[in-house]
């Protein structure tokens, strides 16, 4: 797999995690977040079993171990997701959550102690320009609130598994990687509804057809594909086409939801969108050099 094939994996990855939001607003109300969480990794693990038990026959205990560190950042992503949509929009959760498109490249250079590319470095700008359209009101004020912090908490921990994820996968199966942190994040899950609430099933067509949306399109899709596109790729190219997932997020809602962010909102998705473009600028000339080295 080449970058560019890795880096077009990675950004249809994204318009189906563009729907999770969707899913998540209609269950917020109604299911408990550890429920939805549990659920949603659970079915998605067991169609994976299901589907690919042959590839699952030689882990090993590495494997195993790398996978629960993701795992408990993706279960820790999706709880802190679920409780801070229940006070925020779907298309204002998709683009708090973006933020993580600023702190890959942060969280990196402090790693690599290299400063990213200029291109980079001007997308983070633009992005952040966008953000700020988002959560800047008209008198200047931040319209930060407990749900907002939490999108920013889901963020910064999508930031971690990104970066994590991209160095685990140099060193075990990507592939049982990405399968496997599934069951974890659904382990944990499980183990916090117990300790947190009480147990129970949603009950109602359109709960059970949220939390198969979230299972099939944004878990067992999503979070398979993307250690795999991972591996031929950077993590600051994952980052920012990640960043496509609000503009996406803010589509469905609109579509589906009628959520209305305003010009200034829309506005602000377009430069997210821009700080994409103008980030990846310079790929084009990367991904040349790591085919001719293949």
């Amino acid at each position: 797999m080449t970058q560019k094939q890795a880096n077009l994996l990675l950004a249809t990855v994204s318009v189906g995690w563009g729907t999770s939001y969707i899913f998540m607003k209609l269950l917020a109300d109604t299911v408990s977040p550890f429920t939805v969480v549990a659920l949603r990794f659970g079915i998605a693990f067991l169609i994976m079993i299901v589907i690919l038990n042959k590839k699952l026959i030689s882990v090993n205990t590495k494997i195993l171990s790398y996978s629960a560190i993701v795992g408990v950042l993706l279960c820790g992503i999706f709880i802190s997701l679920m409780y801070g949509i229940k006070t925020t929009s779907a298309s204002s959760a998709g683009f708090l959550t973006s933020t993580t498109v600023i702190l890959v490249p942060v969280l990196q250079t402090l790693i690599s102690r290299k400063l990213p590319r200029k291109e980079v470095i001007y997308g983070v700008i633009t992005v952040s320009i966008g953000l700020a359209l988002l959560t800047v009101k008209d008198d200047f004020t931040f319209a930060f609130g407990l749900g907002s912090l939490l999108c920013l908490l889901a963020a910064f921990l999508y930031g971690v598994h990104i970066i994590v994820t991209n160095y685990f996968v140099q060193k075990v199966d990507a592939f049982q990687l990405g399968i496997f942190q599934l069951g974890f994040a659904f382990l944990f899950a499980l183990i916090g509804k117990f300790i947190f609430e009480t147990p129970v099933l949603p009950n109602g067509v359109m709960e059970w057809s949220a939390i198969l949306g979230l299972a099939i399109i944004c878990s067992a899709y999503g979070f398979v594909m993307q250690p795999i596109a991972q591996k031929y790729t950077t993590p600051e190219s994952t980052g920012f086409l990640f960043s496509l997932e609000p503009v996406f997020s803010a589509l469905f809602a609109f579509i589906f939801l009628h959520e209305n962010m305003g010009g200034k909102g829309y506005i602000g998705a377009l430069l997210i969108l821009a700080g994409v473009l103008i980030a990846n600028t310079s790929l084009k000339k990367q991904i040349v050099l790591m085919e001719m080295k293949e």
